[in-house]
């Protein structure tokens, strides 16, 4: 199979078993190993305009829909993402890969990178999540508020607010209004959290991620580490870029500028840029995994 905007190259793609559900993915390119995770409620197509470049810049680009989202199965159970991703790269025949996470996909990759050191070669955490780590921003604390009322909503139109409480929250953010954001990013990222929020509707509450509470643990973390975040995001995320930055050896923080939370679309100038050094460096350390 080949992408409409990847003509370059060949596109493969198929379904991974793991316990009680299997997971889309797609792979191209040939290299070291880079993974890419995508963001809560949205799917590995976040990716699109990094999955080109990385495939025809040297790497073997992997990216897949985490479980309750995009193609891959619907939640039926208590589940573990860090488990779920070592079972994928176990399929592909992967032992260690430099994981390129954005928000909840940055908080799977610090997961993993505690719980399965020696799958982990470097971390690149966006906007990033961090599980153990609570929200405290008012901001988004009344619009998850909003999200949950939407829920059970009686008026027909409660998954239209609930995601645009998603928009407001991981699109706009505290500093802007909705017309204040490029109108093709905002429906570009409407979209897909719609999409995904009606083709995973029956999952929702049906499972417990269990997570290892990195917030804790970052310290112990040995790889090559950078973390971006957007000046206009939430303080929550860049308390959360902080922390990371303040406890991971060695860890080196971006501050990307004119973005909120989606750094790699809103300015992916700047953030492809630091990813390509970041990757070059990376490329040529040896890690050492977890400080035991």
């Amino acid at each position: 199979m080949t992408h409409p905007f990847a003509a370059w190259t060949e596109i493969d793609n198929g379904l991974v078993p793991v316990e009680d559900g299997e997971l889309f993915y797609e792979t191209a390119g040939e290299g070291p190993a880079v993974v890419l995770l995508h963001g809560g409620m949205l799917d590995q197509h976040m990716w699109d305009e990094q999955f080109s470049w990385l495939a025809g810049s040297g790497h073997r680009v992997i990216r897949y829909d985490f479980r309750g989202h995009g193609l891959s199965s619907t939640v039926s159970g208590d589940w573990a993402h860090h488990d779920d991703l070592c079972a994928l790269l176990d399929a592909l025949d992967v032992p260690r890969a430099v994981l390129v996470g954005l928000s909840h996909g940055a908080r799977v990759a610090l997961d993993t990178a505690l719980a399965h050191p020696e799958r982990v070669g470097a971390l690149a955490l966006a906007s990033p999540g961090v599980s153990g780590r609570a929200l405290t921003d008012p901001f988004l604390l009344e619009h998850i508020k909003g999200q949950v009322a939407a829920i059970g909503a009686p008026d027909g139109d409660g998954m239209e607010r609930f995601v645009e409480h998603f928009l407001r929250m991981w699109v706009d953010g505290p500093h802007r209004w909705p017309s204040d954001v490029h109108p093709g990013l905002r429906e570009r990222i409407r979209a897909s959290a719609a999409a995904n929020a009606e083709a995973h509707a029956e999952g929702m509450g049906a499972g417990m991620p269990l997570e290892v509470g990195a917030a804790d643990r970052l310290s112990e973390i040995r790889v090559p580490t950078v973390v971006f975040d957007g000046d206009l995001d939430s303080r929550d995320i860049a308390a959360n870029a902080h922390a990371i930055a303040l406890a991971v050896p060695g860890a080196h923080r971006v501050r990307v500028p004119g973005a909120g939370h989606m750094v790699n679309l809103e300015n992916a100038a700047a953030f492809d840029h630091a990813l390509r050094t970041f990757l070059s460096a990376a490329n040529g350390h040896r890690p050492s995994g977890i400080a035991r």
